[in-house]
């Protein structure tokens, strides 16, 4: 749908746009996002999309999009688009190849993990700008004593578990984290497996934090 207050005869309307112009956010080279909204071009209607790239094991953290859907269309490579059905409360796993779409619906909790390197990824949303809400901004700017309190967990372990995430991930994991031990799941084995697994001990820069327990959908 166009936007109906554009004014076609002015100089100032934008046709084209280069998305390398607008980087949303780049861990490193083979890791990055380059967004596009009416903010970028301003003959945009309800549309904006955002332009991924990722190596083997990256993932685009679990977030939502509170004001949008979103299709994960794969231009190269492969991923896992995951997410969870709020309504049938079951973890959902996509394995996509080039040419193939995944569907999240607006506000669902979901993410998506590249299964070889050099993927590329186009996510596209029904809003002029997408929302983007991150795990890791709930994780770390929620006390740990809401977390303990809520869930009965140990305070002092959350706090030791959550201490690491300082910043907004975005690609996760971070340039700094390095699985501790051998035998850590292959990325297609995370979304195989059944409920529950083994616990992997992860570090930053060297320094362990604890373990996380990873689950998986159940075997429904």
């Amino acid at each position: 749908m166009a936007i109906s207050y554009m004014d076609y005869t002015s100089p100032n309307t934008q046709f084209t746009y280069d998305l390398n112009s607008n980087p949303f956010f780049t861990k490193n080279s083979q890791n990055r996002i380059n967004m596009l909204s009416v903010n970028q071009l301003n003959t945009l209607g309800n549309v904006s999309l955002l332009d991924i790239y990722l190596s083997k094991s990256n993932i685009v953290e679990p977030h939502i999009h509170q004001n949008a859907s979103e299709l994960v269309y794969v231009i190269s490579g492969s991923a896992i688009v995951s997410l969870i059905n709020p309504f049938t409360k079951k973890l959902l796993n996509f394995s996509l190849q080039p040419g193939q779409v995944a569907n999240v619906p607006q506000g669902w909790w979901h993410y998506e993990i590249a299964t070889t390197d050099n993927t590329h990824l186009l996510a596209i949303f029904d809003a002029p700008i997408p929302e983007f809400i991150p795990g890791s901004d709930l994780l770390r700017l929620t006390p740990a004593a809401v977390f303990a309190h809520s869930y009965c967990l140990n305070e002092n372990q959350v706090k030791e578990t959550l201490a690491p995430i300082t910043d907004t991930v975005v690609i996760g994991p971070p340039n700094n984290c390095q699985p501790s031990r051998e035998g850590a799941p292959d990325v297609e084995q995370l979304q195989q497996s059944p409920y529950p697994a083994r616990a992997y001990h992860y570090s930053y820069a060297g320094q362990p934090y604890g373990y996380y327990p990873v689950y998986y959908s159940y075997p429904y």
